[in-house]
C-alpha cells in the first residue's frame, strides 16, 4: 500500500470508521470513471478541488459532487476571499497527494474545507483515497465531520 493510501486508511480508522479503501483495476481520476468503477451515480462521486486564497495564500478544499461544477463566485463568497487554482507542487506539499488523487482526509497539514450540500442527498458517497485508482465509500455526514468541512451551496446552477 502506498504512503498516501495508508494515510487515508489511517485517518478513517482514527475516526472510528469501519471503511475499506478499495483499489480499482481501472482509473478513477474523473467522476465518470470513478462512478463506473464504483457502480454508483456520478452524483455520488466526491471531487476534491484545491484552490488557493488570493489574500491569505492558504489552500482551500472544496468537496463537490461529480454531477455538478463548482461555482467559484459562490465559493469565494462563502470563503471570504478570491480564489486561484492552486499550484500542484503546493498541493502535494500541504496535502501529501498529487492532483488526480487528492483525498478529502489524511492531509499532511490541516486545510480549510467546504462541502457542497448536494452531496448530502446521498446515503453513501465515494471519495479519492490518495491514488488514481483508490477510493472509499462514506456517509456524507461522516465525510463532512472527518474533513472538518462546512456545508454550503457551492454548485453552479
Amino acid at each position: 500500500m502506498s504512503k498516501s493510501v495508508a494515510r487515508v486508511s489511517a485517518a478513517l480508522e482514527a475516526a472510528g470508521l469501519a471503511v475499506e479503501v478499495r483499489r480499482m483495476p481501472e482509473s478513477t481520476r474523473t467522476a465518470t470513471e470513478a462512478a463506473a468503477a464504483c457502480g454508483c451515480a456520478v452524483g455520488q462521486i466526491v471531487k476534491s478541488l484545491i484552490f488557493q486564497g488570493k489574500t491569505s495564500g492558504s489552500l482551500k478544499l472544496l468537496l463537490i459532487s461529480g454531477a455538478v461544477a463548482a461555482d467559484l463566485e459562490k465559493a469565494e463568497a462563502v470563503i471570504g476571499e478570491p480564489l486561484d487554482r492552486a499550484d500542484p507542487k503546493e498541493v502535494r506539499r500541504v496535502t501529501g497527494f498529487a492532483i488526480g488523487g487528492v483525498a478529502p482526509v489524511g492531509h499532511l497539514a490541516p486545510i480549510e474545507a467546504w462541502m457542497d450540500e448536494t452531496l448530502l442527498a446521498h446515503d453513501v458517497v465515494w471519495a479519492a483515497a490518495g491514488a488514481p485508482n483508490a477510493v472509499f465509500p462514506i456517509a456524507p455526514a461522516d465525510l463532512a465531520r472527518l474533513a472538518n468541512a462546512k456545508t454550503a451551496d457551492l454548485a453552479k446552477g
